[in-house]
């Protein structure tokens, strides 16, 4: 993690230090000079529907066009979508005005490249490098342009809608669809319609406050009772930008991204179109693990993130990974995470195999799981990694579970928060050494 750039971009709170109009202003600047020196293709700029995201959209325009960079606005627009019309529209980088699932009053900004695909750590440092240089302007006569592209939804849903097999339908499927208020609004439910399946929308009227506001993937309980009382056949929630996805079947019950990983992961593998093992994280569940490898399936798990994901899958040339918060990487369709392209390969293989999601996700055997999110003060980083007493508590937890369970401590990278996670065969023993554990970080670090 750098000055300015954590683990999923830039993120925190509007008005507070970075997420602030002057520090976007130079953000731009910085972005225009590091990514589109020299270069007139554009950089597009899309944001989810928060409402700082106008303020940021302008700060950021106006930076860019200081440094000489033209600009290309696409609007609310889903993070996935960002990346594919960077490429489409051959963009020399995209930026993201986004929070994903954190409230409202929160912000952040990611970047792609023109590939379509986030920066690597080299590209983000000389970003920060130039944000803390002087503030210059170029001559009025090289000054960059903006305008805004106004099919892009269109330009999408249809992009979406070709990443299945033509003559694919899903007439037969109702579905309750979460929007969770934010950039999936509109597109979301309507590449489900014109696909032919009957749709169910709800939280899609976004109002610039509202975005996960119970509601969306981080909030089931709405979406499983809408399923159940509309007699549907599953639900799925989208966060706030649009990049994660889980469902619910139709009883209710969550799938999540482990879940979902394991439904693609063995359908690809029937099929003979894996190529490969799978990744996951460390926070994936043992029993996606042992499931697959039941199968034959490999799995290897990097650290948290979905950045680290995407790495290990380019640099072993593999294709399908993901995370148990919903984000699944299937670099041969998109180039990053995206829910609907995501919900459409799970839609595929219901329609293909004749089963319920149920169904499918009853394969998957999922060990008792229990991550208690403790509030802190301070570089929640450095103090856990500096306190004695966590620790010793961590190797306790850790001898009590022996090999059959897991501990994962770690601080957050996107809140002030630190995740203790534990996972075992003993759902009492695994929710007691949670409580306990998450105890000791709350007396330490608050």
């Amino acid at each position: 993690m750098g000055k300015y750039f954590g683990t999923d971009g830039i993120r925190g709170r509007v008005g507070e230090a970075p997420i602030t109009a002057d520090f976007m202003l130079r953000l731009g600047r910085a972005a225009g000079q590091v990514l589109a020196a020299n270069d007139k293709r554009p950089v597009v700029i899309g944001k989810d529907t928060r409402i700082s995201g106008y303020m940021f959209e302008s700060a950021l325009e106006a930076g860019l066009a200081s440094s000489g960079a033209n600009v290309a606005l696409l609007g609310p627009m889903p993070t996935p979508a960002i990346a594919y019309l960077t490429r489409t529209l051959y963009a020399c980088a995209g930026i993201v005005i986004s929070a994903s699932h954190n409230p409202y009053y929160d912000n952040g900004i990611k970047f792609f490249s023109a590939d379509g695909e986030k920066l690597g750590d080299n590209i983000e440092a000389k970003i920060e490098a130039a944000i803390d240089a002087p503030f210059t302007t170029v001559d009025s006569a090289n000054m960059g342009k903006a305008w805004r592209i106004e099919d892009a939804a269109g330009r999408y849903i249809e992009f979406c809608k070709g990443t299945l097999p033509f003559g694919t339908h899903l007439n037969h499927l109702k579905i309750v669809v979460d929007c969770a208020n934010g950039s999936n609004y509109k597109v979301g439910p309507a590449v489900l319609r014109e696909l032919g399946a009957k749709v169910v929308a709800i939280a899609n009227q976004p109002d610039g406050l509202n975005i996960n506001a119970d509601c969306g993937s981080t909030y089931m309980q709405n979406l499983s009772i809408r399923v159940r009382d509309e007699k549907a056949d599953l639900g799925i929630a989208f966060d706030g930008d649009g990049d994660r996805m889980l469902m619910v079947d139709d009883q209710g019950a969550v799938i999540d991204g482990d879940q979902l990983l394991y439904i693609i992961a063995s359908a690809r593998h029937a099929a003979g179109t894996l190529g490969g093992v799978v990744i996951g994280t460390v926070m994936s569940n043992l029993g996606l693990e042992q499931s697959l490898l039941q199968q034959g399936i490999g799995f290897e798990r990097t650290p948290v993130g979905d950045r680290h994901v995407h790495q290990r899958l380019v640099s072993e040339g593999l294709s399908l990974g993901g995370e148990s918060s919903g984000h699944i990487l299937s670099l041969d369709r998109t180039s990053t995470g995206d829910g609907i392209i995501s919900a459409l390969q799970v839609l595929e293989i219901i329609v293909n195999s004749g089963k319920s999601l149920r169904e499918l996700a009853s394969g998957m055997e999922k060990f008792p799981h229990v991550m208690l999110n403790v509030p802190v003060s301070g570089n929640a980083k450095q103090r856990l990694a500096e306190n004695q007493k966590i620790a010793l508590e961590a190797q306790r937890v850790e001898k009590e579970l022996g090999k059959s369970g897991r501990l994962i401590l770690r601080a957050s990278g996107t809140e002030p928060l630190v995740r203790v996670t534990v996972e075992g065969q003993d759902g009492q023993q695994v929710e007691r050494l949670a409580e306990e554990l998450a105890e000791v970080v709350r007396v330490e670090m608050t």
